[in-house]
């Protein structure tokens, strides 16, 4: 390990295995379909492997990352936002044709009129067809069709203009709460579900009642995935972030019923300067995202705790905490990002080890083929 250069992205392939796993295995046990975020690792080769355990295929928010993915083999893809660009939207029709001529499909999110009628126009002009999923706000405050008070009439209606849409199928609900995924408490996170389960529910039941059939609900994330599986409304869950597990989903209260996931990526730096109070390290803004915050120090020997101070774009300050000692001019420093997303995106690779990050071994580079990827 000595000899991966900082700062470096690394994956510890065993955690990251067993979060894998684990993950599976819940879904296996709900009886729940699985179609993880890939937004969150966009990487083709982790999104193969989260296929061969089980899931049903990955999401994405880009048409650029669905593109990405499709050249890496990924071949059932389901774009999970909004895309309402002419120029974007022919686009999402060529790679429709293109993973349907090899047996694949893709799907994408509507929320407007015009948003669906402007697919339609790049759908007829390609020949092409795609599955539609209508979204709904159930709380996030986003994207979404509003459904206040059980009120699915404008629903209603984007469904209808999907189904007689040539080339366009309706295939269900989107109905994430992003913003439940990062509530502290067990109580106040299963509490957010009930209610955006409540109105995917009502939204799903007005639908059928005015004769559309709804074939699936899907939502979800790292946060809630169990309670969204529990509420009998989804079929399908997208948590992404539990693959590597970062610092702010760690931050939340754990529920003893939901599977337990590892930490599995670490931003390896080292020790470049050290002062009577703290040291420094290589790794700053270019190297971890710090929107949820700072990173947290990993220490696997046990020796050091610390706390990780951002100070610039190449510099990290390692604070010590209750008399810890300081690491030594050279030391290797593991970070826990505070958010995996947009670290995986100032990336070109994961340096991928087994065995632990201190006697580990490089086993292999996994690419990021989606970084960049945000159009």
């Amino acid at each position: 390990m000595a000899a991966v250069d900082t700062p470096a992205l690394v994956l510890d392939l065993d955690a990251m295995e067993r979060n894998l796993e684990r993950m599976a295995a819940f879904a296996r046990s709900a009886g729940v379909r699985l179609r993880p975020h890939a937004k969150m690792h966009k990487s083709a080769e982790l999104a193969r492997l989260q296929l061969a355990a089980g899931a049903v295929g990955v999401c994405v928010q880009k048409p650029s990352e669905a593109e990405r993915l499709a050249e890496g083999g990924v071949d059932d893809l389901y774009l999970s936002n909004e895309v309402v660009s002419p120029e974007k939207l022919e686009r999402v029709a060529a790679l429709a044709g293109a993973l349907a001529a090899r047996g694949g499909r893709l799907a994408l999110a509507v929320d407007s009129p015009l948003g669906v009628a402007r697919l339609a126009a790049a759908v007829a002009a390609r020949r092409a067809e795609l599955d539609v999923l209508v979204e709904i706000d159930v709380g996030q405050g986003r994207c979404g069709v509003p459904v206040p008070e059980g009120d699915a009439s404008a629903a209603i209606a984007l469904a209808r203009a999907v189904a007689r849409s040539p080339g366009l199928r309706f295939a269900g609900l989107q109905a994430y709460h992003g913003n439940a995924q990062h509530v502290r408490s067990v109580e106040a996170r299963r509490a957010a579900v009930a209610a955006s389960a409540e109105r995917a529910r009502a939204a799903r039941q007005a639908l059928e009642q005015a004769g559309i059939p709804v074939p699936l609900v899907t939502g979800a994330g790292t946060g809630t995935f169990a309670y969204e599986a529990a509420s009998g409304v989804y079929g399908e869950l997208q948590p992404g972030s539990y693959l590597f597990m970062d610092r702010d989903y760690a931050d939340n209260e754990r529920d003893p019923a939901v599977p337990r996931f590892e930490h599995a990526l670490f931003v390896k730096a080292e020790v470049m300067s050290v002062g009577p109070r703290y040291a420094v390290v290589d790794a700053g803004h270019k190297s971890h995202a710090v929107d949820s915050g700072a990173p947290r120090v990993h220490d696997p020997s046990g020796r050091f705790d610390l706390r990780f101070e951002t100070a610039g774009d190449e510099h990290g300050l390692l604070w010590p905490v209750g008399g810890s000692p300081l690491p030594a001019l050279g030391d290797a420093v593991w970070l826990v990002p505070g958010h995996c997303d947009p670290t995986v995106n100032l990336h070109d690779g994961y340096v991928a080890v087994r065995g632990g990050l201190v006697e580990g071994r490089v086993d292999r580079l996994i690419r990021v083929d989606a970084r960049g990827a945000i159009t």
